[in-house]
C-alpha cells in the first residue's frame, strides 16, 4: 500500500470527532486508507445489495449490530441512518465511533448536515499526489497521462483501459443515482468537452451552444460533476486592484487522467506535442496545490486572477497578508516571458516574490525575488501555504 500523506490528519480528527467522513472521488483509496487506520473497526460496504436492503429497511437493527462503531462504506447509498447515527452519537462518548466515506459529495454533505452536523469531521481524499507517488521513472508526460488513481500503481493495469472503464462505469451509474438525466450519450459528450476547456474559463454559454442544451441544463451538470469529484471550479480573486477583472471561474478535473482519456489521449509520448499539453500540466499543478491543503485538513484557499486586457496569474495562494503569485509554465527551459505576469502583480500590488512552477528539473533564485521551481519539487511552495 502506498502511504498517504491524509493518514495522520485522518487519526486526528478521530481523536477530536465522534464520527470521520472521508470523501473524494471513486477509487481514490478512501477504503483502503481508513480500513488501514482502522483495523479493528468492523467493515461494511452499503454498494452490496444486501447489507444496503438491510439498512434501507431496518436501519436502527443494522447499527445495532456495531454498538462499538464500524466503517460505513458509501454510506450515501443508504441516507436513512444518518437520523439513526445522530442518536447513537449523542448517547456516546466514544470519538471516532464510525468511519464514514462517500464518492458524492452534495448527497454527503446534505444528509450530515441534516443529521450530524458539530459531530462530524470532514476529509477530502483525492488521487495520489505527486509526493505520494514519488516515482523517478515518470516524467511530466507520463504523470499526467497515467493521473493518480492508486489501482494504476498497485498493478500493470492499462491507463487507457482503466479510464475507459471508469468513463462508462461513471456515466452509466453513478450519472443516474445523482440526477435523472436520460440522454446519458448527450452527457457524456458534454464531459469531453468539459475536457477540452481544461485551465480555461467556464462559459456556459459557449459550452451550451456546443453540447446542444440551454445554459441551465449546463449548470446542472457542472453540479454533478462536482459533487461526484469529477471537476473543480478555481475561483478568480475577487479583489481588483482598481482594474476591470474577470469573475469567470476556470474548470479544472481532479485528475488529468481522466482528463486525457476523455481528450483521446492513447499515450504519454503524444503530450509531448499535443495542444492540450500546456492546460493539463497547469491542471495537474493546480491540482496538486489542492491536494496538499486537503491532506492537510486544510481549506481551498486556491484562486486566479486576469484582467480584461489579459495580464494573468495562475495561482493565488491565499497566505499570511498578501497573497502569494504562482505562474506554472510546461516548458522545461525557462525564458524571460515566465516572469512577466508576476512582475506585473508585484508592480501592481506593491509586493515582491513569488513561484514560477515549471516543467524542467533545475531550481532558480532569480534577482527579481522569483524563484522558479521544478514541478517534482512543489514541496517547496507547499509548506508556505
Amino acid at each position: 500500500m502506498i502511504k498517504r500523506n491524509a493518514e495522520l490528519e485522518l487519526r486526528l480528527l478521530s481523536t477530536q470527532f465522534k464520527a470521520v467522513a472521508v470523501v473524494g472521488p471513486r477509487q481514490s483509496g478512501k477504503t483502503t486508507l481508513v480500513r488501514m487506520v482502522f483495523t479493528d473497526k468492523s467493515y461494511v460496504s452499503l454498494e452490496n445489495p444486501d447489507m444496503r436492503k438491510y439498512a434501507l429497511e431496518d436501519p436502527r437493527g443494522f447499527l445495532s449490530n456495531y454498538p462499538d462503531g464500524a466503517i460505513l462504506d458509501e454510506v450515501q447509498r443508504a441516507p436513512e441512518l444518518f437520523s439513526y447515527l445522530q442518536q447513537i452519537l449523542d448517547d456516546s462518548a466514544t470519538k471516532g465511533m464510525f468511519i464514514l466515506t462517500g464518492s458524492n459529495n452534495f448527497t454527503l454533505q446534505e444528509s450530515i448536515s441534516q443529521s450530524l452536523a458539530g459531530r462530524v469531521g470532514f476529509l477530502f481524499l483525492l488521487p495520489l499526489s505527486l509526493s505520494e507517488i514519488n516515482d523517478k521513472n515518470y516524467d511530466a508526460n507520463h504523470l499526467m497521462f497515467k493521473g493518480g488513481y492508486p489501482e494504476l500503481y498497485h498493478s500493470d493495469t492499462d491507463p487507457v483501459r482503466y479510464y475507459a472503464n471508469y468513463i462508462r462505469t461513471y456515466i452509466e451509474r453513478d450519472v443516474r443515482l445523482l440526477k435523472n438525466i436520460t440522454d446519458l450519450f448527450a452527457f457524456e459528450r458534454f464531459l469531453r468537452l468539459c475536457a477540452g476547456r481544461t485551465g480555461q474559463m467556464l462559459n456556459m454559454s459557449s459550452l451550451a451552444n456546443e453540447a446542444g442544451v440551454d445554459v441551465k441544463t449546463i449548470s446542472s451538470w457542472i453540479g454533478v460533476l462536482e459533487a461526484s469529484f469529477i471537476v473543480f471550479r478555481l475561483q478568480p480573486y475577487h479583489k481588483n486592484y482598481n482594474k476591470r477583472i474577470v469573475k469567470m471561474p476556470k474548470i479544472y478535473f481532479y485528475d488529468t487522467g481522466l482528463a486525457a482519456a476523455l481528450l483521446s489521449i492513447e499515450n504519454a509520448g503524444q503530450l509531448a506535442f499535443h495542444p492540450f499539453r500546456g492546460n493539463l500540466f497547469e491542471n495537474m499543478i493546480v491540482l496538486e496545490f489542492l491536494k496538499s491543503r486537503y491532506n492537510d485538513g486544510k481549506s481551498n484557499n486556491l484562486f486566479f486572477w486576469r484582467d480584461n486586457v489579459g495580464h494573468e496569474i495562475d495561482l493565488l495562494l491565499e497566505a499570511g497578508i498578501s497573497p502569494l503569485p504562482v505562474e506554472i509554465k510546461s516548458g522545461a527551459t525557462v525564458s524571460d516571458e515566465f516572469f512577466k505576469g508576476i512582475l506585473f502583480w508585484n508592480k501592481m500590488t506593491g509586493t515582491d516574490g513569488g513561484f514560477v512552477i515549471y516543467g524542467g528539473d533545475a531550481k532558480q533564485k532569480r534577482s527579481n525575488g522569483i524563484t522558479v521551481v521544478p514541478y517534482c519539487e512543489l514541496e517547496r511552495i507547499e509548506k508556505v501555504m
